[in-house]
């Protein structure tokens, strides 16, 4: 004869709070990068890069592949995009991050047929690329102590696109 607490905001199975993952409306100090879904973010702000026009994009982009590992080239077009969105809330998260850290994040396990799969880093080149670029849209700049750190500009932008995510996340 368990009564079921959840409308008191206590789970009866385990006798502790429920946790919550809904946002508030009255969010005191904004909507930052941490408070949406990864892959929603990602997916706007790289539609916000896509649409700026400033991000270089090179040439090479549609046959590189994006690691050693792989053995085609990523199928969307847009993949330059997403792949600095997703560098970006990188920098963002964690900041000094240089490219080594980031080929271990993107890196993945290669197929060595019978003989066990081991870990291989993501393409350094690549990688670099992304960061150049948004360096060069002032999103991000070289951490003092190595590697990269967020700028005010690119906080601003990774938050403003994360409220937009928010917003539409909300009226759904």
């Amino acid at each position: 004869s368990c009564t079921n607490k959840v409308s008191s905001g206590i789970n009866a199975e385990y006798g502790g709070p429920i946790k919550e993952h809904v946002y508030k409306e009255k969010h005191v100090g904004g909507v930052t990068l941490k408070d949406v879904e990864s892959h929603m973010w990602v997916k706007e702000f790289a539609a916000f890069l896509k649409k700026s026009g400033k991000l270089n994009v090179p040439k090479w982009t549609d046959i590189v592949k994006t690691a050693t590992f792989k053995e085609l080239p990523p199928k969307d077009n847009d993949w330059y995009y997403v792949r600095s969105a997703a560098l970006l809330r990188r920098v963002y998260l964690r900041q000094g991050v240089g490219c080594g850290a980031l080929r271990k994040i993107y890196g993945g396990r290669i197929n060595r047929g019978s003989a066990p799969s081991h870990h291989k880093p993501a393409s350094a080149s690549v990688i670099r690329h992304c960061l150049k670029g948004l360096e060069e849209m002032k999103l991000i700049a070289k951490h003092p102590d190595g590697g990269r750190m967020i700028t005010s500009a690119g906080r601003r932008d990774a938050d403003r696109i994360a409220s937009q995510v928010m917003s539409s996340s909300n009226v759904e």
